[in-house]
């Protein structure tokens, strides 16, 4: 067999062929796994949701759901939980961007009166070992959350005169996670009401 000769259109060829397999495997990746992937989501968000309530309830929060606007051009997304249409609370969508490693995301459940039920980390990519303690799998520090209404709770570490213990070793973690949080109440008790 003679061996082809290398010419710019062959070498052309040959990576277009090579591209246009990869991109074909690539898509096909994207069509199997797109329905799991949004599976597994709104599993997360249906567990932070029953996690930050303060009980059973009987509707359909992601159905209720409304978003309230946050200064510059993001939101917050609200998922009412209600039992026997009764408003019990309601879990709110919360980020800070002042985390160590960026943006963490987490769910807040607020009572009618302000509040705090619990909280639910949804995302982060903080320190392991250290700011990734918010999450309750990895410690209980949290914890010191629930049941507090920020009316009379400082939501800033104790080093900045707020009320919260920070995580060890991990302030910037810890006041990224009262930001978040304060974020969340302050914009819920301006505007965000739906009983």
């Amino acid at each position: 067999m003679a061996k082809k000769e290398s010419t710019l259109l062959n070498m052309i060829l040959a990576l277009g062929g090579v591209a246009l397999l990869a991109s074909a495997l690539l898509g096909g990746v994207y069509i199997v796994t797109k329905e799991p992937i949004e599976m597994a989501k709104a599993k997360k968000l249906k567990m932070a949701i029953r996690e930050v309530s303060p009980g059973a309830f009987d509707n359909d929060p992601a159905a209720e759901m409304y978003k309230l606007p946050v200064p510059g051009n993001d939101s917050l997304v609200c998922y009412p939980v209600r039992e026997g249409g009764k408003l019990m609370a309601t879990a709110i969508q919360t980020y800070s961007d002042n985390g160590f490693s960026g943006r963490i995301t987490i769910m807040v459940g607020f009572k009618p009166d302000g509040a705090i039920v619990n909280t639910a980390v949804l995302d982060q990519a903080e320190t392991p070992g250290l700011g990734d303690k918010m999450e309750k799998k990895k410690s209980d520090w949290s914890d010191q959350f629930s049941g507090k209404n920020p009316k009379s709770f400082k939501l800033k570490v104790k080093k900045d005169g707020g009320d919260v213990d920070a995580i060890t070793a991990a302030t910037i973690s810890s006041r990224a996670f009262c930001e978040a949080v304060e974020r969340a109440w302050e914009i819920y008790q301006k505007n965000g009401k739906h009983e």
